[in-house]
């Protein structure tokens, strides 16, 4: 029997998905599930799905960042947020697809989190990111250069368009099973899914379906026509 896979879909944008990052490893470990790192454009899935990102709201920005330093307190996790927010991530982003990365990509994962959400550096910086690797014992200015590829920028591409395609519309999000977590808080649930234990299992899901919609708000495609 093949191992199961988890994938991960994240963006070094989003400060939950670092946090996810943190705590997934373990949790496959846990229950001997393969992790996949797949990252994706944030924006990319905010376009297509006609949404705003929580730094573009600012009300939800400020109520953002003080959840995230509650959480991470509570977590015990080391939380610096990094020294430009939001930055332009694709140098990060590519250089942590398996076609740069390779058999390293996890460590290159948790090397660039470390970077910009531990030690609170600069994630949009390529000289940045190249030291970094640097430290962790890979060669950070090579993987930086292959990012320029344009095979490498299609690779990402492709990662964000077959994230859409499985349903995804924010960061972190989980799949397994071709069921999708989305969010840190749905790891407790994600737990429970491992465990055998999904509160959903054995519902029917098509039956709690509604009837459709009397209103939508203007501006808005609907799409669920």
């Amino acid at each position: 029997m093949s191992q199961k896979k988890l994938s991960f879909y994240f963006d070094y944008l989003s400060p939950y998905a670092f946090f996810a990052s943190r705590k997934l490893p373990a949790l496959c470990e846990k229950y001997a599930v393969k992790l996949d790192y797949c990252p994706v454009l944030f924006a990319g899935l905010l376009n297509h799905w006609g949404q705003l990102g929580p730094a573009e709201i600012p009300s939800k920005a400020r109520h953002t960042a003080k959840q995230c330093m509650r959480y991470a307190a509570i977590n015990e996790i080391t939380y610096n947020r990094p020294k430009y927010h939001p930055f332009n991530p694709l140098t990060a982003l590519r250089v942590s697809t398996m076609e740069v990365a390779g058999e390293n990509q996890a460590r290159v994962v948790a090397c660039l989190y470390s970077l910009g959400w531990e030690q609170g550096n600069d994630l949009g910086s390529d000289a940045m990111i190249a030291e970094a690797l640097v430290s962790a014992g890979l060669d950070g200015l090579e993987l930086v250069t292959r990012c320029k590829d344009p095979l490498v920028k299609r690779a990402l591409r492709a990662n964000t368009d077959s994230a859409i395609s499985r349903g995804v519309f924010g960061v972190p999000t989980m799949i397994i099973d071709n069921q999708l977590f989305w969010g840190i808080d749905q790891l407790e649930y994600l737990d429970l899914y491992l465990q055998g234990k999904d509160p959903l299992a054995g519902l029917d899901l098509n039956s709690l379906g509604r009837d459709g919609s009397t209103a939508w708000r203007p501006g808005i495609k609907n799409r669920n026509v």
